[in-house]
């Protein structure tokens, strides 16, 4: 393999696939080296000039800061933002594929219609300070004879976080925690929830419950501490609640089930120079076969696909789901000014060490996860999936807050990239972690599921690696184990997203 590619042929730039030395000549530069370059960085594949658009997968990622002679790294010293406009063209390139047969995976069958991958007991939280109570309760669980000696139950999951309190209860961030709530509650993947208050805050447990069901199954209990008697009582109250709830929830069993019921977020995190070349256009085309089989698959982040929200609008099923997306990320432009911040506050340094440099090239690699199928639905962080096919969520780019948000949403796989190495899960939806590079998935095996670098090293086709990723997403539906879940993750990756004054 080269140790350069060239991604789109009105590139200005080439990547480097391994570290290069200076003074290297390669076919592709008309000149030598100027300096040594790591790999997954890029190298100007001829002069640029001051101010001219540096282009990479045929699109802007930013302006030359300074000449830039052919031959040199371009990065961070000589790259920066610069405008950037987009023809938002709604719908123009929205295509329909032809269907395929859906595959089947062995799921849980839920009262509600939907198919769960996993069928756990959850404990959820209306506020922060039922959350170490939630955890004794969870805790005592595991070692009641009478709850882990049946069978079909994945464990107990105690969803804890920090907030609920403190906080306005009418505003915009009520309104987010409320959605988050009850779409965990909802989620397919729970057998049976528990939900745990104190009883003074502001997320009041009534509220939370409504006048009707917030399970259609009915398995579902709640207690808040303060009117149960304190901490100990509400262990043993919780318990013996539990103990009941488990005699419901073992009875379900995996069956059959189409992939038309699978609902996957796409999500990377720890990105590089790599990402946008191998695991994330691998993901995307997992994503289309998906989505021609009837399933739905999530695209989250909106920092994240900042500068390259054109490439989504374009494939939008109609120009109202293209001027939802569009308005979202005029509101994502108005809070970060707001708060004192910017959209181009990204890259991160680790993934500036990986060859990444302006959110403009970031959010185009990111956007590679959703592949080429029309976006049918976008719609807000914890909103409920109504849409079959490809969707967007409104989300933070933090991973862990965004992966939250599409689980609320109704997510019930989690299919991660990774370049850097992110380690991380979310129960309870399994978590599928791919490597874009060869030499981090070598380093990192445990926590990898598929190693995607082969697409460089070997030159396996992408359609043989979107294969690869739909099949172990079969797999894992099914009840085979992911990297993160056999290292026990999980546990600590709630993040509901916090939008408001804590007061």
């Amino acid at each position: 393999m080269s140790s350069l590619i060239r991604l789109h042929s009105n590139d200005n730039v080439l990547v480097a696939l391994a570290d290069l030395r200076a003074g290297q000549s390669f076919p592709d530069l008309p000149a030598p080296l100027a300096q040594a370059v790591p790999r997954g960085h890029k190298v100007a594949s001829r002069d640029i000039d001051a101010g001219e658009s540096v282009v990479r997968y045929g699109q802007t990622i930013g302006q030359a800061t300074v000449d830039i002679p052919a031959g040199s790294h371009v990065h961070s010293h000589n790259l920066g933002m610069g405008p950037h406009a987009a023809d938002y063209a709604f719908g123009a390139e929205a295509k329909i594929a032809e269907p395929l047969e859906p595959l089947t995976f062995h799921g849980y069958r839920r009262a509600d219609g939907n198919v769960g991958t996993r069928n756990y007991l959850g404990i959820l939280t209306s506020v922060n300070c039922s959350g170490s109570v939630a955890r004794f309760i969870a805790e005592a669980a595991e070692r009641d004879p009478a709850i882990s000696s049946m069978k079909g139950i994945d464990g107990v999951v105690p969803i804890v976080h920090g907030t609920g309190c403190g906080m306005a209860s009418a505003d915009e961030g009520y309104q987010t925690l409320m959605r988050t709530l009850k779409g965990y509650a909802r989620n397919p993947n729970f057998g049976g929830i528990l939900l745990v208050g104190l009883g003074c805050e502001v997320m009041q447990v009534p509220d939370l419950v409504g006048q009707g069901r917030l399970r259609p199954d009915g398995n579902f209990r709640y207690m808040t501490i303060q009117q149960t008697g304190g901490t100990r009582a509400t262990i043993e109250a919780g318990i013996k609640v539990l103990r009941e709830m488990a005699e419901i929830a073992s009875k379900a069993v995996r069956e059959p089930a189409p992939v038309s019921h699978l609902v996957v977020g796409l999500q990377c995190g720890g990105s590089d120079g790599y990402s946008g070349i191998t695991a994330n256009p691998a993901l995307g085309h997992a994503s289309d076969l998906l989505v021609r089989m009837g399933g739905t698959t999530i695209l989250s982040e909106t920092p994240e696909i900042y500068g390259a929200e054109h490439l989504l609008t374009r494939r939008a099923a109609s120009e109202e789901v293209g001027r939802k997306l569009v308005e979202r990320v005029r509101w994502w432009e108005q809070y970060t000014a707001r708060n004192g911040g910017e959209m181009d506050n990204n890259p991160s340094p680790g993934n500036k060490r990986g060859g990444l440099t302006t959110i403009l090239e970031k959010s185009l690699g990111a956007v590679a996860k959703s592949g080429t199928a029309p976006l049918s639905g976008v719609y807000e962080f914890a909103e409920p999936i109504t849409t079959p096919g490809f969707v967007y969520m409104d989300s933070p780019g933090y991973d862990p807050c965004s992966v939250t948000g599409q689980i609320a949403s109704g997510a019930t796989i989690i299919v991660f990239t990774t370049g850097r190495g992110s380690v991380s899960g979310y129960k309870p939806s399994p978590c599928i972690k791919l490597a874009t590079n060869s030499d981090m998935y070598r380093r990192m095996a445990d926590d990898m599921d598929i190693n995607c670098g082969d697409m460089i090293d070997q030159g396996v086709p992408i359609e043989v690696k979107g294969r690869e990723i739909l099949e172990r997403i079969v797999a894992v539906a099914s009840g085979e184990q992911s990297a993160s879940e056999r290292l026990g993750f999980g546990g600590a990756e709630f993040v509901p997203w916090q939008i408001g004054a804590v007061m």
